[in-house]
């Protein structure tokens, strides 16, 4: 299967936002991201980039830029990403003290995780918790 070996991950939300440089500073100092790289063009936009957390990763980039997946994802809506950590009190309280929109505060759900959601700069909702679901290896 494609992307099952090596450590990485063969799922790779996209997110595409009008302010992608602020897009990353809120996801790597609030929500704790590592930035991976960033590919900015001429006119100083990010082309691509690419930020980690645990062993997941997302890629970002600005809209507008043209291009097939820009046209696709045109009026598209906001996108919906869960991110499995550690500690979902203190992550929830990094998010805080960094002024992000909560939409749900932590909770411990039925089937046994303990989640928050927020909603980024530019309305996309995240989910960060605790379970992590097992995938065929």
């Amino acid at each position: 299967m494609a992307g099952s070996s090596g450590g990485r991950p063969s799922i790779y939300p996209t997110l595409l936002y009008v302010d992608a440089k602020a897009a990353i500073r809120q996801l790597t100092e609030a929500f704790g991201f590592t930035e991976l790289s960033v590919y900015e063009g001429e006119d100083g936009s990010v082309v691509h980039a690419e930020l980690t957390q645990g062993n997941g990763a997302v890629m970002v980039g600005t809209k507008g830029r043209g291009g097939v997946f820009d046209a696709a994802m045109k009026g598209a809506g906001t996108t919906g990403v869960y991110v499995v950590v550690d500690d979902v009190d203190a992550h929830h309280r990094r998010a805080v003290d960094h002024g992000v929109e909560i939409l749900m505060p932590p909770t411990d759900q039925d089937y046994g995780s303990r989640d928050y959601l927020a909603r980024d700069l530019e309305g996309n909702v995240w989910s960060f918790g605790t379970y992590a679901p097992e995938t065929a290896g």
